[in-house]
Formats: C-alpha cells, structure tokens, sequence
C-alpha cells in the first residue's frame, strides 16, 4: 500500500505567537515527514509570522513549508490559496491556534483510506487563549453542554457521523468534484462545504481518536466579536441550505426574540412582563448554577461568574447576529 502525500493548509494572519508551536507538532507527526508538506496562506502579516516562519525552516529543513499569498485576508480564500498550491493527494486543513495531537495527520489520512467519509476529522480540548481568568471561562463555556449543544466535536466520546468536524480532512479529487471553499461566505465556509458534501451523496465522519487542541478567544470583547461574525455568516449559510438548521443553532436566536417581545409588549401589557421576568430570571439562575457548578469542579472560583458571563455573551452576540440577519438585513 502506497503512502500518500498530504498538504496540510493552514489559514493565517498576525499570528506570531502561535505559528512556531504548531509547525513544531506537526514536525512531531507520527506521519513519514517526507510524504508531508505545509501551505501556510498568509493574510499579508504586519506582525513576525513570516520571520517566525522562516527561522523554522531553517531550522527544520526536513518538513517542507511554503507560504502562499492571501491578499483577500479572509479565511475561505486562504483556503482556495493554499488548495490551489498544494501538491498532495490528500488535504488536512488546521487552524493557526490548534495543536494536533502526534497521530493526527496518520489516523485522517488511514479514515480516509478505509473510506469512513468524504470529510474526516476529530475532538477539540479547548484550552484558555491567555492566563486570565476571562480566558478560562471561555475555554470552559466553549465546552459547556450550554455552550456547545449537540456539537459533538466538542464533547462526543464515540465514533459517528456527524454534519460537520472541526478543520476537516479530504481527498483532493473531493474539490474537483464538488468546488472549493465558498469565498463569499466570510465565516462557517466550513459547513456550508459539508453542507455540500451531503447534498453530493458523501459523509463525515468523526472519529474521537483524532485529536486537536484548540485555543479559544481570550476576552470577552474578543469573544463578542467571534460569535457576531459567526451569526452573521451562519444567516448567509441558512438562507442558503434552510435544511442545515439543528435546534443548537435555533435556540438562541428563539431566545434572544422571545426576550425583545416580551420586554416591548411588557412596556404596555403585565402578562408579557412577566413573561419577561420569568424567563429572564430563568436564564440567570441556570447560567449562575452552571457557573458555580464549574467553580467547585475545576476549583477554580472565577468559573462562578466567568462563565456566566461567557455563556451569555455567546448566546446573545450568536442569537442576536442570526435575526438581524435573517429578519432586517437583505
């Protein structure tokens, strides 16, 4: 049995800080080195990303590394930059702030071998983005049960197929059948490409031997921020393919409604005020019992208002984005 070439992409831009860990463990795969290369598609970095690069080269000349231009400096083009320059067989997309584990690159490319899926990947560990106390409470709702839902890429312990995995790995005939990452949608290209796959007749498959870290936002400003653009996109995605709604995604912008109604109609009608009342009082009591659940599980005493906080900046900056983008915005 003959051993694939593999190009692994890598979107990227100001990522200093980040870069050299991840090329180092993928100079640690388990994977033949010589049948390996990375295409990093750079965002046109102000920072030292390129120099950061270049010195690891140098010093490991063992793994090819290439750089491809991404004067768009948005993800999706990244994506079609690095594919466009990569000379592998196979495709295994990563994330400048992800970690594989040593196996990884071997255990996505033999899935694909065995043929379990179109689209195979693994399970996040997500870990803090800095050393605060913000940035541990959004590693933890990111992996809270009412953080993530039913996204079992976060917390699944079996193997099944699923509507997407996070970054993915493919053979590249797959984006000579189907086309490549859809460069008008500047966030969740990821699962409307999935979305695609399954209307294609394909599968994905997630497989909790495949393993990544994942470094989540570090503030709560940079957290508000992920999650609008992730609603805003999301609104584009589900115009698009309706079918791909999964109740996690409709929840809540459900919710964030429900309060903007109950809270105008209960400016003039009591029932609705306390319609509003009850379910804002609710909310804050599930979220400051999960926050004080997490404080005394992990031992750590931020978690009790931490991650309350980061919970609900996730649910109304994501619920809020998707019904003005949905209802308001053409």
């Amino acid at each position: 049995m003959t051993t694939p070439r593999v190009s692994i992409i890598i979107p990227c831009y100001n990522e200093e800080h980040t870069i050299r860990p991840l090329l180092e463990a993928l100079a640690s795969q388990s994977y033949p080195l010589e049948h390996m290369e990375i295409i990093i598609a750079d965002g046109m970095s102000t920072d030292q990303t390129r120099d950061r690069i270049d010195a690891f080269r140098r010093d490991r000349p063992g793994l090819r590394v290439r750089v491809a231009d991404n004067e768009d400096r948005a993800i999706p083009a990244a994506l079609n930059r690095a594919i466009e320059a990569a000379a592998g067989e196979v495709i295994i997309r990563l994330d400048a702030h992800s970690l594989p584990d040593p196996d990884y690159v071997e255990r996505c490319a033999a899935a694909l071998e065995a043929g379990l899926g179109e689209n195979v990947g693994g399970v996040w560990r997500i870990e803090p983005g800095a050393k605060t106390w913000q940035a541990r409470a959004i590693a933890a709702a990111a992996a809270h049960p009412l953080g993530a839902g039913d996204a079992h890429y976060r917390r699944t312990t079996r193997a099944q197929y699923v509507d997407t995995v996070p970054f993915g790995a493919f053979r590249r005939t797959l984006f000579d059948r189907i086309g490549r990452f859809d460069e008008t949608l500047l966030s969740n290209e990821d699962y409307e490409f999935n979305a695609r796959i399954i209307r294609d007749g394909g599968k994905i498959w997630l497989d909790p031997a495949i393993r990544s870290t994942y470094f989540a936002r570090p503030t709560f400003a940079a957290l508000a921020r992920q999650y609008r653009r992730y609603g805003t996109w999301k609104a584009a995605m589900l115009k698009r393919y309706p079918e791909t709604l999964r109740w996690r995604q409709l929840v809540p912008p459900l919710f964030v409604a429900a309060l903007l109604v109950s809270g105008l109609a209960g400016l003039f009608w009591a029932p609705a005020r306390l319609a509003f009342g009850l379910a804002a009082g609710l909310y804050t009591a599930a979220l400051l019992a999960a926050g004080l659940a997490a404080a005394v599980r992990k031992r750590d005493p931020a978690l009790a208002i931490g991650l309350p906080a980061a919970l609900s900046t996730m649910h109304f900056n994501w619920g809020g984005a998707v019904l003005w983008n949905l209802l308001v915005r053409k």
